[in-house]
């Protein structure tokens, strides 16, 4: 049996980070996770999927352009999910070359399967060749860094051609004219802006009443001013309590509130789920929460001192910048070298359009945690950065 210092189960952000971390430490490490998932959720359906496809529906729809020659000018009258998917494919394709890449300069040894905990230290991976035998092997640490997946509701009758999830848009036969998008959360919002941005109707649902409360309401009030320029309808405070295909094939949305909402096709976007479900937590000693979710310390330490858990698998922010830090730091942890970091300084940055970026705590906060500040604003049209690329939104 194999015996490493650290078995990192998932390769995406927080998984990459900690593996590399520990290897330049000089310790033995493998990183395992299923070969069609080589750079984990992130690099297949989550941020570089998205985040090129912002890219390409920029491009095709001569949004950036607009300013130039008017709100109706378009690249392509007609965009299809061909146009779109072939340059998904493109980048996807490099990063995962990129990863391999990286793993293999610093000596991590690529292990191809599905790992489940057997004992605390003990991890059994079962080949993506059913016909090959599982191995087993036994580490003093592992991170946990699985990631998550789009959470299902039994009321959602999700086909992934009518009703759809994140992980689904670009399997679509076309681009749907009007569609509605139930979750206003970072992936909800994100892709509401691009299918608006591709001049498709959109009509965006959610039951908080207002959107992205960790970010400051100023750049919010911003954001949803140009999305209702792009054509967005908000129902917020809205809970959505049935959803039916009417015979015209049209998908029908019942709200609480006695509302129907009448689209070609639906986006479910409600939150997701962490893939702890069927790698053998138990036996390891741990649980999760209802969302899948593993609770650590500020070390990224699990229950199990030797365990650790980093990434969209731990929760909010689940962002791509702060798994990575996220994942250094456990390694620098387990293995004793003194790192420090400022949580509430990591960058977040969020892809609508337009996009978001931000460091360090809101106006709001601040003034809850009686801070006093000074508040300087450039507007974008009165730079002349904005007025060449034809952006004159935001500040």
């Amino acid at each position: 049996m194999e015996r490493y210092d650290l078995a990192v189960m998932g390769s995406g952000p927080a998984g990459q980070k900690a593996a590399i971390q520990a290897a330049k430490l000089k310790k033995r490490v493998c990183i395992i996770d299923k070969k069609r998932m080589v750079g984990g959720v992130c690099l297949h359906t989550g941020t570089i999927p998205s985040k090129t496809l912002r890219e390409a529906v920029l491009y095709l729809s001569g949004f950036r352009q607009r300013a130039f020659y008017g709100r109706d000018y378009t690249l392509k009258d007609s965009i299809s999910v061909q146009d779109l998917s072939v340059r998904v494919r493109a980048v996807v394709g490099n990063q995962i070359e990129v990863v391999r890449a990286q793993l293999k300069r610093n000596r991590v040894d690529p292990i191809t399967g599905f790992a489940r905990f057997v004992d605390p230290n003990t991890l059994e991976i079962e080949p993506d060749d059913a016909e090959e035998p599982a191995v087993r092997i036994t580490a003093e640490h592992v991170v946990v860094a699985t990631g998550t997946r789009p959470a299902s509701n039994e009321s959602i009758p999700i086909d992934g051609k009518c009703v759809f999830d994140a992980d689904q848009l670009l399997r679509l036969d076309e681009i749907p004219r009007n569609v509605i998008v139930v979750g206003a959360g970072v992936i909800g919002i994100e892709y509401a802006s691009m299918l608006a941005a591709m001049n498709t109707q959109v009509t965006l649902i959610d039951l908080r009443e207002d959107l992205l409360d960790f970010v400051d309401r100023e750049i919010i009030d911003t954001l949803r001013f140009s999305l209702r320029r792009l054509g967005t309808t908000f129902r917020l405070g809205e809970k959505v309590t049935k959803i039916e295909i009417d015979d015209r094939d049209r998908v029908v949305a019942h709200l609480e509130s006695g509302k129907r909402v009448v689209g070609e096709a639906l986006l479910y976007a409600v939150g997701r789920t962490g893939n702890t479900d069927r790698i053998g937590i138990e036996t390891a000693g741990l649980e999760a929460d209802n969302r899948g979710r593993l609770t650590v310390n500020e070390h990224y330490q699990t229950s199990q001192p030797h365990i650790y858990a980093a990434g969209d698998v731990i929760g909010f922010p689940s962002l791509a910048s702060t798994s990575m830090e996220q994942g250094r730091l456990a390694s620098c942890h387990m293995f004793g070298l003194p790192a420090t970091t400022t949580p509430d300084r990591l960058p977040y940055g969020i892809y609508t359009i337009p996009e978001i970026s931000m460091v360090g705590r809101t106006e709001q906060q601040l003034t809850s945690d009686k801070i006093p500040y000074e508040v300087g604003i450039s507007k974008y049209e009165e730079l002349a950065k904005g007025q060449m690329i034809g952006d004159q939104i935001g500040m």
